[in-house]
């Protein structure tokens, strides 16, 4: 039975640290882990935070949390920000905590263009709850025996430091961007052996097709196309969808996956329909958002895995009297 929880917990541990990083459905509610150049991407201060429980049917396997707080600088045409993510699978809370600083700046290059270059800084520690394990000595007390004889490695935390740099360009309609993120690949090894965290590479961007109202007063419908590619290490992903928005009801429809893809990552993705198709229902009023999606699984684990379930909350507090300094990017907010 040792040898068995050992297994399992390497098998999940090369899962996590060579897979790709926690992802959210509603990424443009989770900017700043999108890219750090939409720190600041306000009209004053912003607070956020998110829950995602992916797979629930296999005992909510994988869990994320994220919280994040930034703020517009209007004399400095500077953003900053604070963003902590937790990420946890499994009984044992394997998983990773990060908590970071960011730093935007905003680039007017004409009337209707500007760019908005990003950095992060980030602490980043892997770990396990060794405490939360069961062993055989206490299976063979019926799970009850009140301890274990097994003693809790020296390193069950591996701590590191983490950076990730960003450019967004956008217009009055149509906005894109690329982040890298860990360019200093932290090393997530535990036990003595060495995982360095490949590099993500993100692009991204859309266009709002149809917008009603004027931009110095609060829009009432608008509909947009958004999409987003990633990769890490083998792995490729391709997020396509639309956002409508009817205020104060907002109406999301994505679809995940690369369909048919051939190269390195076949072994690991030979479903051709795909990984998920996504729905987001969201309700705007003039400082809050709330926003529920769920992932329906679309691969060969549709039977299994009971989908994904995210929620996202913001609130924002609008202290900029400029306000069209401080925020154009037409970007969809869940």
């Amino acid at each position: 039975m040792k040898r068995f929880a050992l297994v399992i917990g390497l098998v999940a541990l090369y899962t996590l640290v060579r897979g790709q990083d926690p992802q959210f459905t509603q990424f443009y509610a989770n900017p700043l882990y999108l890219a750090p150049s939409f720190a600041g991407a306000t009209a004053g201060d912003r607070v956020s935070a998110a829950y995602r429980n992916q797979w629930p049917e296999l005992n909510n396997v994988f869990v994320t949390y994220s919280f994040a707080y930034d703020h517009f600088f209007e004399n400095f045409n500077s953003g900053v920000g604070v963003l902590i993510l937790r990420d946890v699978a499994g009984t044992g809370d394997l998983g990773v905590l990060n908590a970071g600083i960011l730093y935007s700046y905003d680039i007017m290059i004409n009337k209707v263009f500007h760019l908005r270059p990003g950095i992060h800084f980030n602490y980043t520690q892997m770990g396990l709850d060794y405490h939360k394990l069961i062993w055989n000595d206490q299976l063979s007390t019926g799970g009850t025996g009140g301890g274990t004889i097994e003693q809790p490695p020296t390193d069950a935390y591996k701590p590191d430091v983490d950076f990730a740099a960003s450019l967004l360009g956008y217009s009055d309609r149509a906005w894109g961007g690329f982040t890298v993120d860990h360019l200093l690949t932290p090393n997530y090894g535990l036990y003595n052996n060495d995982a360095p965290l490949p590099m993500k590479f993100t692009l991204f961007g859309g266009y709002q097709v149809v917008r009603k109202g004027r931009l110095t007063n609060p829009i009432d419908e608008t509909l947009s196309i958004a999409a987003y590619y990633q990769h890490q290490h083998v792995f490729n992903q391709v997020v396509v969808g639309l956002y409508w928005l009817k205020a104060p009801l907002m109406l999301g429809f994505w679809y995940r996956g690369i369909p048919f893809l051939k190269g390195k990552e076949e072994q690991y993705q030979k479903d051709p329909r795909g990984d998920a198709i996504a729905f987001l229902v969201g309700y705007k009023m003039d400082q809050l958002r709330v926003g529920y999606s769920y992932d329906f699984t679309i691969s060969n684990l549709v039977s299994s895995t009971g989908g994904a379930h995210e929620v996202s909350i913001t609130y924002e507090f609008k202290t900029t009297r400029k306000r069209e300094k401080a925020r154009m990017i037409p970007c969809p907010e869940f």
